[in-house]
């Protein structure tokens, strides 16, 4: 396990998913004035339908393009490109989803910004993170939405072990209520090596496979997952393919996103997509794929050319 660590406020400070809005402003001002929210082109009936073969489902994360594109836009270039699901938006967008005919196929848990810095390993959070968890639950339950994202939480000096066992500890006292209302919790695998803003989470103790994939078995519910993000396990650990086929039957949901820089996934990253995809859809998975990917050209471009990538 790595041996990094931070403070709980040098966390908040430093990755917040709001920040990470300000970090998207580096993006050339010709760029965002051409996708500005009341002339975006990404409806046109030029845009063609990009996913098409219906083996991935696939599903668009929010707040990687909320520089450009709103809930209601974003719902509007989903249906557009093929894309099944808007995630990662809270229950406020939920009936906007709905319009669309679309699911968010993940929910965030409540928790204040940065969500993943206050988790399951610190039983000093536990009243607070389940209680935001059996909210999201109850919105997700309603809306029939599958599943409510989890974290482990920053280590704060706790022990990898003790920090595995109140995981299980805190997440057995919720997935009762998460099998009831079924609903999956899927909880995060972050990478803690890249101390750049959104790209990396150094102190998050959940930083490795293995490590999450153990608290998962030792809670013991069909209903609690893993979220196998695809550019964190490659910083982490690598070995994606034999991960996907080793712990298939544990994996509730998965991110994209490109290797070195959090970027699209082109031909300027390390991760070879298509196999991975190809994969995932061999293991029978059913749920969804997410993209979450940070844009560093054209967001709608970038985005067509993944989803069409992810489609095999």
């Amino acid at each position: 396990m790595s041996g990094n660590k931070q403070s709980d406020s040098q966390i908040r400070e430093g990755i917040s998913r709001r920040g990470m809005l300000r970090m998207a402003a580096g993006v050339g001002a010709a760029g965002a004035a051409a996708l500005a929210l009341p002339s975006c082109p990404a409806v046109s009936e030029e845009t063609k339908t990009a996913a098409t073969k219906g083996r991935i489902k696939q599903s668009i994360v929010h707040w990687c393009f909320a520089k450009y594109w709103d809930v209601e836009k974003t719902c509007q270039i989903a249906k557009q490109l093929g894309c099944k699901s808007v995630e990662l938006v809270g229950p406020e967008d939920f009936a906007t989803l709905k319009k669309y005919g679309l699911t968010c196929a993940l929910a965030p848990n409540g928790m204040p910004d940065p969500p993943f810095v206050n988790g399951f390993n610190n039983p000093k959070y536990h009243d607070m993170v389940i209680a935001k968890t059996r909210e999201a639950i109850d919105a997700c339950a309603e809306y029939k939405f599958p599943s409510v994202i989890a974290f482990t939480g920053s280590r704060e000096d706790i022990p990898d072990d003790t920090g595995a066992k109140n995981c299980v500890n805190g997440l057995k006292k919720i997935i009762g209520y998460a099998e009831k209302k079924k609903v999956k919790l899927c909880l995060e695998i972050l990478n803690s090596r890249v101390d750049i803003e959104m790209k990396g989470h150094p102190g998050y103790q959940g930083d490795h496979t293995d490590y999450c994939i153990e608290i998962i078995k030792q809670v013991g519910s069909p209903r609690m997952k893993l979220l196998f993000d695809i550019y964190h396990v490659q910083v982490m650990d690598g070995d994606i393919i034999t991960r996907i086929r080793q712990y298939k039957d544990h994996i509730g949901h998965y991110h994209t996103a490109g290797n070195p820089g959090r970027g699209e996934l082109d031909d300027k990253q390390e991760i070879n997509y298509k196999p991975i995809m190809e994969e995932i859809a061999r293991t029978g998975y059913t749920s969804y794929v997410g993209q979450e990917f940070i844009p560093t050209r054209d967001p709608l471009e970038g985005l067509t050319e993944a989803v069409v990538l992810c489609d095999v």
